[in-house]
């Protein structure tokens, strides 16, 4: 058994390859309907339809890390971004779950949105240490280039 740990333990260490587990973000909730609604309606980017519902999901299950992402994500995908209630629940949502790549991937496109690189680049650094070359990790690093080119280009 610890040898079956042992051998993928030195061989990420000795080719560097990143070991990543997969993200643990359960939903949390008591009612994960009303989450499924909210997920089909950001699929369909009806932004304010996701959002009332997240919000009466926060509401309700003020513990769910998933919601509080979410909530947030719709809120800054929407038509009228408020980045104060955006900020609100991303961190929030990393107050619950520390290790939620999702909310670190859009809690750093939330500071690109605002200008801060820095900001966007130290969630980008959690991501790597978290999961390597992931998904979100991948994602944020690509917004972040596209930020720069832009940023150089002025």
């Amino acid at each position: 058994m610890k040898r079956a740990l042992i051998l993928p333990a030195v061989f990420a260490l000795a080719f560097g390859v990143a070991w990543a587990a997969p993200d643990p973000t359960p939903d949390d909730g008591k009612d994960p309907k009303k989450l499924e609604q909210a997920r089909a309606a950001l699929e369909r980017r009806e932004w304010l339809r996701a959002e009332a519902l997240l919000a009466e999901t926060v509401r309700e299950n003020p513990g769910n890390a998933e919601a509080h992402n979410l909530y947030a994500f719709s809120i800054r995908k929407g038509p009228n971004p408020r980045m104060d209630v955006v900020f609100r629940h991303y961190n929030e949502a990393l107050r619950m779950r520390p290790t939620h790549r999702g909310a670190h991937e859009y809690l750093g496109e939330a500071y690109l949105m605002t200008g801060n690189l820095a900001k966007a680049r130290e969630h980008l650094a959690v991501l790597e240490r978290l999961c390597g070359a992931c998904d979100e990790q991948a994602k944020l690093a690509q917004a972040i280039s596209t930020a720069e080119r832009q940023s150089a280009a002025k």
